[in-house]
């Protein structure tokens, strides 16, 4: 995969820049605060994911990955810069996006399966395809002995799996994810992890994954933009060298999270000191 590479507009488009699936360019996002104040979420934030790549976004907290994230999702607008795909302006949500959050927002009346085929009859996907369509995802997560279980009869990870196989079975272009494991336990986050490598092996899916875990960012992705102290920034774009498929015990993964986690300490560090000094 080729290294992201901040790049300003430009009348001549640029043909590297059209090859992106998404694009972020100069992008700034300032909100108002409760007092009135504003808060600058992220500023000058520059770069690129490439069609099948998975994109880890790793940062202290404020520092705008969720505003990145959003902002993908078209569920947010920069106040200055670009955000594109395929190289046209985002404008709003599209059934080329699928997004997953911390909470798999599965409504809570209606089965495993009739979650997944309510989101492909809300795409359009004719009701004789339907079925199979959610029997195959569910299987690709495991969950086919559940497909009549509803929601609150299972664990976490088993909605979170829910809540891929919905999201996947519409056959987006992207898969944007918001710490969708981040209220899991430890176990069963890791067994997440390695499913959801699973699936984007499978798949070969953009992903674009927002993450407070240095060792899951490690693990899943292709490469990891590491954002600094609010207002956030691309401070490193951080390819991952390690063959896949991925062991969490592999040596080489360590060394990846060591080197990312004191680049993130340093980030983090500067939050603390300004909260100290603002105290």
């Amino acid at each position: 995969m080729r290294p992201a590479t901040a790049r300003r507009m430009a009348l001549v488009p640029d043909p590297a820049l059209a090859s992106a699936k998404l694009a972020v360019r100069d992008v700034a996002r300032v909100y108002r605060s409760a007092r009135g104040g504003k808060v600058s979420a992220c500023a000058d934030v520059s770069f690129e994911v490439h069609p099948g790549e998975f994109v880890c976004i790793l940062g202290p907290s404020g520092c705008g990955k969720s505003t990145l994230l959003n902002m993908l999702a078209g569920l947010d607008r920069p106040d200055r810069g670009d955000v594109l795909i395929d190289g046209h302006p985002i404008a709003g949500p599209g059934p080329d996006r699928a997004v997953l959050f911390q909470e798999p927002a599965l409504f809570p009346w209606m089965s495993v399966a009739g979650n997944v085929d309510f989101a492909l009859k809300f795409v359009g996907v004719p009701k004789s395809e339907r079925r199979d369509r959610t029997m195959h995802w569910l299987a690709k997560v495991q969950l086919s002995r559940f497909a009549e279980a509803q929601p609150h009869e299972l664990s976490g990870g088993m909605r979170q799996r829910a809540a891929l196989a919905r999201a996947l079975a519409c056959e987006p272009e992207v898969l944007l994810a918001d710490e969708p494991f981040a209220a899991l336990d430890a176990q069963t986050r890791e067994i997440l992890q390695a499913e959801l490598q699973r699936v984007w092996l499978d798949t070969g899916k953009t992903v674009v994954f927002v993450t407070h875990n240095v060792r899951e960012a490690a693990f899943l992705a292709d490469r990891v933009l590491l954002m600094s102290a609010p207002p956030g920034t691309i401070v490193e774009d951080r390819a991952i060298d390690v063959e896949r498929p991925r062991n969490v015990d592999d040596p080489a993964l360590a060394r990846v999270v060591a080197g990312i986690h004191a680049h993130l300490i340093e980030e983090v560090n500067k939050v603390v000191a300004r909260e100290i000094g603002s105290a």
